[in-house]
This record gives structure tokens, sequence and C-alpha cells, in this order.
């Protein structure tokens, strides 16, 4: 009898994955899963958040002290989850690298800010900057963010958006390294982008 071979079977696409909630996220983390860890959800997906560089590091600590001259340090919040629209918060918990309170409400201490209660948010986007401007600009935008930079470290420049409307921001623009930009709330408060990108 001759001998058969055998073919490769045809592939069937990506492996399946593994989405998770919100609510059996915090389960896990009430269980001690992830002590030590840093991450956040988006769509499903548990994201990384350690290792940063020096320079994403640096950027996020230099920026937000930047900030709090202007707004005031109990009006910054670094790495902290905010809460978003309502349509995404089972799949997603973002943790932006900087959000500037509109107020900061006593109530904070037993929730999270919302999207529309901020005046800014900050990314610092080292390797994530193409998932920082669409994916996670999206989610902002449905969550009303008024402003979102994405600090965009090897294109060395900033992308800003500004007025959210329908879940899309309508004004999207680049500075670039040599820029000052500012946020609209505080229009004379000039940040110096070179300084953030170290020259």
């Amino acid at each position: 009898m001759p001998a058969t071979t055998l073919q490769p079977p045809v592939a069937s696409g990506e492996p399946p994955r593994v989405r998770f909630t919100r609510d059996q996220v915090e389960q896990m983390m009430a269980a001690g899963l992830f002590a030590g860890q840093k991450f956040e959800l988006i769509h499903g997906d548990l994201i990384d958040k350690m290792g940063h560089n020096p320079l994403h590091a640096f950027a996020v600590r230099i920026l937000a002290a930047m900030l709090a001259e202007v707004f005031g340090a109990l009006r910054i919040s670094t790495q902290t989850s905010i809460e978003i629209a309502h349509e995404d918060e089972r799949w997603s918990w973002p943790e932006p690298d900087i959000a500037v309170l509109a107020q900061a409400k006593e109530e904070y201490s037993r929730r999270l800010p919302r999207g529309n209660e901020l005046i800014l948010l900050v990314e610092v986007a080292d390797t994530s900057v193409r998932y920082d401007s669409i994916t996670k600009r999206d989610l902002y935008a449905r969550a009303g963010v008024p402003e979102y930079w994405v600090l965009d470290i090897p294109g060395r420049q900033c992308i800003i958006h500004t007025d959210p409307d329908q879940g899309l921001y309508k004004s999207v623009r680049i500075a670039g390294s040599s820029e000052e930009i500012a946020p609209q709330s505080a229009p004379g408060a000039l940040i110096s982008l070179a300084k953030l990108l170290c020259g």
C-alpha cells in the first residue's frame, strides 16, 4: 500500500481569546491574583502596564508636576483608573497616565471620577502610539473627556484631541517638539514639549 502524505491542517485564524469583564477582573483582584502587577482592561483584554522605560516615567513625572503648578496637586491623578461611558464599562477599565480633575471632590474617596468630570487626560506613548491614538481615544471620547493628549515619544510630538461630540473628537491637531502647548481650560499655562521630550 503506497504511503500517504499528510497535509498540515488549514489554519482557521487566530487561537481563541479569553475576554474578561470588569466584574471578573475586580473579583480576581480581590482574590489577590494581581498583587504587585499593573494593568488595565481594554475591550476585554488585560494590557500589561509594567516596565515603562525611563523616558516614559520621566515625561509622566514632569508633566504631572507642571500641571500641578497650574491646577493644584489635589486635582492631578497619575496612573489611576477612571469611569467611562456606560456602553464601554463592562469590558474596559482604563488607567490613563495623567488625569486632571475639574474639581477635587471628597466623594472620589468612594468612587472613581467619570470622564466628563475631567478637564484633561494624557497618555504618554512610547510603544503604544497607535493604540492610544485610536482605541483609547475612542473610549475617552465616548466618556466625554473634553481634552485628550497623546504624548508621542518616538514621533516627538503631541496629538491633541478636543471637542468630543457623539463619541468622537471633532478637533485633532499635532504639535511638534519645538512648540508649546496649553490645556484649553488654562490657555496661558504653556508647556514646552522640548522639555518633556528631553530636547
